[in-house]
Parts: structure tokens; sequence; C-alpha cells
């Protein structure tokens, strides 16, 4: 009798952790998609050179370094630096994603690692520079149900040729 009641809670204890496993697993992959929908958001911004599309989704305190060491500070500080960007120097500029990955750190905080090829920019006297890939860190916080950039990080991938052999 108390081996038959030891094991209803041991299957009754697996079948909720199951359950619970199963659900922040789609919790993950709902939270994941918003995520993807959100940096996609940010491509198309920059594409379409709109500062303001561009950085909608960063919180009132989010920080952004660019890939130059620009470091811009809150949604509307990112929001200007991203327009001075997008009209100067990278006013013909295009980003084409490569690769990108969520890791969640906890179910209301995910990391995004983004490669892009970015094309088109220009140097101050008007030098069209070859294109590069860069990877960024974005740091994603969920507050009341909705997903915002606190943090993105840019740096480029292996910006100076190897050494000739």
């Amino acid at each position: 009798m108390l081996f038959r009641a030891f094991a209803t809670i041991v299957t009754f204890g697996l079948a909720i952790t199951s359950f619970a496993s199963t659900a922040e697993s789609q919790g993950n992959s709902e939270s994941e998609l918003a995520i993807k929908k959100i940096i996609q958001e940010m491509t198309d911004g920059f594409n379409n050179h709109d500062g303001a599309a561009a950085s909608r989704m960063y919180r009132q305190d989010a920080r952004f370094v660019s890939v130059r060491g620009d470091v811009m500070n809150g949604q509307a500080g990112i929001g200007k630096g991203l327009a001075a960007i997008l009209t100067t120097r990278a006013k013909n500029a295009t980003q084409r994603m490569i690769d990108m990955t969520v890791k969640f750190i906890r179910p209301d905080v995910a990391l995004a690692y983004v490669t892009n090829e970015l094309s088109g920019l220009v140097t101050p006297d008007g030098q069209t520079l070859p294109a590069h890939q860069e990877l960024s860190l974005r740091v994603f916080v969920n507050e009341g149900g909705a997903w915002q950039v606190a943090a993105f990080h840019n740096t480029m991938i292996a910006p100076f040729a190897p050494p000739a052999r």
C-alpha cells in the first residue's frame, strides 16, 4: 500500500513537471517569435532609413553602442542618434540578416545574437565602403507582457584582413 501511494505521488510529480516544462517551452517559443519579429522591425527601420521605426522597441533606460563605439542612451537618444546615422553615413546603407539566435536567461530576459551584412556605408568624403558583417548582442526584457530592448552592442566581424603569408 505504501509503495502504491509513493508510486502515485512520483507519477503525479512527473506529470506536473512535464506539463510545466511543456508550458514553459511553449511560452519561450511564443516569446522567441515575438523577439524575432522585433528584430525584423529594427532591420526594416534601418533599411527604410527611419530612426524612429528603428528605435521604438527600446526601453526608456536602454543603452545602444554602435559598431564605431557611438553610445546612445534612452529611447529618445537612440532614436535621435540613429536618425543622424541614417541621414549621413548610412543614408544608402542596407542590412541583410544572416543569422539570429535567441537564448533565454530567464522567462522574462533573453539575449539575441544577430549577424548582419551591412553594405552602402559611406565615408565623410563620400567614398562607399566595402560590405562587412556585424554581430550584435541585444538584451530583451519582458515587462507587462511586452518585449523591449534594454541594451544593444554591435561589433564588426573580422574587420581587418588576415596578414599575407
